[in-house]
């Protein structure tokens, strides 16, 4: 199966739920299964199942009510001068990011987990998430400076 097990990470990150995120890829999977005629030869299959999986995931209950309460100028301004990759191998452990990654607005998630741990261009993450590159860029950017703030509260910030 191709993705899966990057699709079950994502899928995890999106419920939140273990049981939620297998049922979520096995949706996903059905469906592209079924609507595999509407895949065009030649575009990007991962950019194509990524975005059944979130779309799947937002006509949940759990994803209608996560995206729903969602405000496109979030709250979350931190300042800091480094960045999440430095604070990354400086000084947080692997479970301190995760607790920060779960802080973190969907919509901030999401752009993180597509490009940081999905290894997705920003075109790719444009086209799994049905938005413009340029907010992609600007959300990657608001994400990653939420991390921050959040890493520094939890006191693996360091000096700004």
């Amino acid at each position: 199966m191709p993705l899966f097990a990057r699709l079950f990470n994502f899928a995890c990150w999106l419920t939140q739920d273990r049981g939620e995120a297998e049922e979520l890829v096995q949706d996903t999977f059905m469906k592209a299964l079924k609507g595999f005629r509407s895949f065009e030869q030649g575009t990007n299959f991962r950019a194509w199942i990524y975005r059944i999986l979130r779309n799947t995931f937002l006509t949940t209950r759990a994803g209608l009510k996560v995206y729903d309460s969602l405000d496109e100028d979030g709250a979350y301004e931190p300042e800091s001068t480094q960045t999440p990759e430095l604070l990354l191998l400086a000084r947080s452990s692997r479970e301190t990011l995760h607790l920060a990654l779960e802080q973190l607005p969907a919509k901030f998630r999401e752009v993180i987990l597509l490009c940081d741990l999905e290894e997705m261009s920003y075109q790719e993450i444009a086209e799994t998430l049905a938005i413009p590159t340029g907010t992609v860029m600007s959300r990657l950017w608001r994400a990653r400076r939420a991390m921050r703030g959040l890493l520094k509260d939890m006191g693996h910030g360091g000096a700004a």
